[in-house]
């Protein structure tokens, strides 16, 4: 789960004791657990054999499936000392209990070995398809810190926090954006979700966050910067569809917050935030949400600015619709404000945290949409 600072290759090392191998990093424990586990499964198959008087029934075959184990999650060494183990273990119980006929003894043996070289080739295989995910994941990464800063963002005017969990967790890269400009017009604030997931709607992501960070600094209007940001998106879609990508859309929420104690907002489609302030909880009023960025030319009227109270000390709550449409396993959608209210006397720093764990707990882990929650802390 990706949750807010990237961390440094220093930080995520832990302090115990941890070995390299060819399938990665693993505490010294996990490496020795599969040839454990292959020799503990062999003396109660050998025991058994030795122990049935009856030769017709022969239990020692069965040890030509354990080097399984090892290679579906140790290394390929580890499972070729499997296979060697299995090999020198039944021909040992085969020389003291002969099979009927040296036919059979050729069968076993063949099927024994076969089977362990399908092993060592198959944790081969998924040795390398791991590291190929290992660079993949890098790259995400990598990608990560260009599109989305870490968290927390600290302007003169507020400190943004909060958790960012994306459905596709493997790939880093959701489809929620968000980002803040400190300009000489006050403090721009973007909150958005791209239409679709992942890598795939990553263009239009560049193209919102792109244009955001150029035009919060030039423009001196909300409006004027959220025509540059449609701007955007629009020629991010003529583009795609020429290359034969679908085109998207991006829903968003733009805040102007500069120095006096009524902030600006534009709404593209975005859930309203909740304002939070001496302990009481409000949905921010900033009128019905408008069309996304890059489809105003179907919006009967331009977009507007409305303007709400920001006091000093207050914090926003700015959410994803992964927050407002997740639904427990009976379909009711979580009662975001009915928990904002539990958590009124929580510091902001810990609600956006109290989010995410409840939001798991409403949902059964089943998460169908990336989850944003940010905090925006007015500065004194």
């Amino acid at each position: 789960m990706f949750r807010r600072r990237l961390p440094s290759r220093a930080a995520d090392a832990p302090p115990t004791s941890r070995v390299e191998s060819a399938a990665g990093t693993f505490p010294t424990s996990a490496v020795r657990a599969p040839l454990a586990y292959v020799v503990a499964l062999t003396i109660p198959i050998v025991t058994l054999e030795l122990a049935v008087d009856d030769r017709t029934v022969r239990l020692t075959p069965l040890l030509i499936l354990l080097p399984a184990f090892p290679a579906a999650i140790g290394t390929v060494r580890q499972t070729v000392y499997a296979v060697g183990w299995v090999l020198i273990v039944v021909t040992g119980v085969l020389i003291y209990r002969p099979l009927p006929s040296w036919y059979d003894y050729a069968v076993v043996m063949v099927l024994a070995a076969t089977l362990g070289a399908l092993c060592v080739l198959t944790c081969h295989l998924r040795i390398r398809r791991e590291r190929d995910l290992r660079r993949v994941r890098s790259t995400a990464v990598a990608l990560q810190r260009q599109v989305l800063r870490p968290l927390p963002v600290l302007t003169d005017r507020v400190i943004v926090d909060g958790v960012y969990l994306p459905v596709e967790q493997d790939r880093l890269v959701g489809g929620d954006i968000y980002e803040a400009v400190a300009s000489p017009y006050g403090t721009r604030l973007l909150f958005g979700d791209v239409q679709g997931k992942g890598l795939p709607a990553i263009g239009a992501a560049f193209a919102a966050l792109g244009a955001f960070r150029e035009a919060a600094l030039r423009e001196p209007t909300l409006t004027a910067l959220v025509d540059d940001l449609e701007t955007a998106v629009v020629r991010h879609n003529a583009f795609a569809q020429q290359t034969g990508e679908p085109e998207r859309f991006v829903t968003a929420l733009i805040l102007g917050i500069d120095a006096s104690t009524h902030t600006q907002a534009v709404n593209c489609g975005h859930p309203a935030p909740y304002l939070l302030d001496t302990g009481t909880v409000t949905p921010v009023q900033i009128g019905d949400p408008g069309v996304p960025l890059g489809l105003a030319d179907l919006a009967p009227k331009p977009r507007t600015v409305a303007w709400f109270p920001f006091p000093t000390g207050a914090t926003l709550l700015a959410c994803s619709d992964g927050v407002t449409e997740a639904r427990d396993t009976t379909g009711a959608f979580y009662p975001l404000e009915e928990r904002l209210r539990d958590w009124a006397d929580v510091s902001p720093w810990e609600v956006a945290d109290n989010l995410a764990e409840d939001l798991s707990r409403h949902t059964a882990g089943e998460q169908r949409d990336d989850i944003t929650a940010l905090v925006v802390r007015r500065a004194s």
